[in-house]
């Protein structure tokens, strides 16, 4: 290292000057001082972690060879909601006690946080000038206070493992044989990844008629990298399903053929826990079953979000900017939605979603997207759902009026217009004449070029 990347500028502050000079050092200070003062709260709030013990129990039930889905949990009776995968690779918790489990579950999920904000920034193509470990560490100190993952570790939730499964596998570079892998294994957990799946495969038999169209050969048009990702995942997926076969038939019977259909299963879907289209419209129409209304909802929003998923992953950075994050994104806020029960802790997703906004914002430099990134961000560490009375036995939620209707659908409402900004975005992109359609996406800086997935 040269002095003069050493030494501060002129007229510096000489804190500024130091951080300047060793910003990962600074970084990890913050890092640590922010994840204990966040233990040391989790601790002061004497959260339950009541999820993680479920979990558990889960584990219990397959060493004792009992029926999962009989199973009833803590003081709560909870039930299992999961396949019967995940309960078989939650047996080594069965090896803790109590204290000891809550210590690993809460350090396992502030390790997962430092690797959702690397893959987050990983997925968006920065930092481009600043040191990787520097950001990353300091984007996890912040993210780390949002709702959602405060409730996370609230409750000992994986959805910081599942998200990270996932975010790895779409920031592999293209051709790589692996991916697919961790989204497979996800959806084995906890069936909502598997829409990425979906994705994947959509966007690959799109990239193929259009290949076709060209006059190229069928076996050469649908040879590409989105269709052999989505091979891989439903491949390791459907293992995750005939191992839990072999090792749990009985279990596994039953969930296939009763409790994947038992909606209602996880809990109240008018709490105001409940983040998404159906928890919405059951606030709003005030009844417990919002039915038809639900599935048309759910259709029409699925299918714009997955609309403008496929076509942003088949563009490239010139005609839209992080075209392969607003995919990304763009299928998570789909998966959320339409969802029969997506809980507040499942928009772990907000990290990588605020950041690509504050980026946009950032590269735009106007009003209208500077206040969205910020406002954004704010409503995710706002914990507004919780302002409105929510109480499951006496089922308060089924009786909001009209502004603690809008408290409790904040969530909802961000993700709406979350795949409407990306829908235009991408449609306006599509109206772009490619400079080079069929050419491959020349390399961009970093570690950008190492993880695009691969184009059609």
């Amino acid at each position: 290292m040269t002095s003069t990347q050493t030494r501060p500028p002129a007229g510096v502050h000489p804190a500024r000057a130091f951080v300047l000079r060793r910003p990962t050092l600074c970084a990890a200070v913050l890092c640590l001082l922010s994840f204990t003062g966040f233990w040391i709260a989790q601790r002061a709030a004497q959260v339950s972690m009541v999820d993680l013990l479920v979990y558990q129990a889960e584990g219990w039930t397959v060493r004792n060879a009992a029926d999962l889905y009989d199973m009833r949990a803590t003081v709560h009776g909870l039930p299992n909601t999961y396949p019967p995968f995940a309960s078989l690779l939650f047996t080594p918790l069965t090896l803790m006690g109590t204290g000891t489990l809550r210590t690993f579950g809460t350090a396992v999920n502030l390790g997962l946080m430092v690797a959702l904000a690397h893959l987050s920034l990983r997925l968006t193509g920065l930092p481009r000038t600043l040191p990787r470990p520097a950001v990353v560490l300091a984007l996890a100190a912040v993210a780390v206070w949002c709702e959602p993952v405060w409730t996370t570790l609230r409750y000992g939730q994986i959805n910081l493992l599942v998200t990270v499964a996932v975010l790895w596998d779409l920031t592999r570079r293209a051709g790589h044989r692996g991916a697919g892998f961790g989204t497979g294994m996800a959806a084995g957990i906890k069936l909502t990844p598997g829409l990425f799946v979906v994705f994947l495969a959509l966007a690959g038999l799109v990239a193929g008629v259009r290949r076709l169209r060209m006059s190229v050969g069928p076996l050469t048009a649908f040879r590409n990298d989105h269709l052999r990702r989505a091979a891989v995942a439903t491949a390791v997926f459907a293992a995750t399903v005939g191992f839990s076969a072999l090792a749990l038939p009985r279990d596994s019977r039953r969930f296939w053929t009763e409790v994947l259909f038992a909606t209602d299963r996880p809990g109240a879907v008018e709490g105001a826990g409940n983040q998404n289209l159906r928890g919405v419209l059951a606030r709003l129409l005030h009844t417990t079953d919002p039915g038809p209304w639900w599935v048309l909802a759910a259709a029409l929003i699925g299918c714009a979000g997955m609309t403008a998923a496929v076509l942003a992953q088949l563009m490239d950075d010139r005609r839209l900017p992080h075209a392969r994050a607003w995919a990304a994104l763009a299928c998570a806020v789909t998966a959320l939605l339409i969802s029969p029960v997506s809980w507040s802790h499942h928009w772990v997703w907000a990290v990588p979603m605020t950041l690509l906004l504050a980026l946009e914002a950032a590269r735009r430099r106007t009003g209208v997207w500077i206040a969205g990134a910020v406002v954004t961000w704010l409503l995710f560490c706002s914990f507004m759902i919780w302002y409105v009375p929510h109480a499951l036995p006496t089922r308060v939620e089924l009786h909001q009026n009209p502004a603690q209707m809008l408290l409790s659908a904040v969530y909802p409402l961000i993700g709406v217009v979350f795949l409407a900004v990306a829908a235009r975005l991408t449609l306006r992109a599509a109206r772009t004449p490619a400079i080079a359609p069929d050419l491959p996406v020349r390399p961009v800086p970093g570690a950008l070029r190492a993880t695009r997935a691969g184009s059609g």
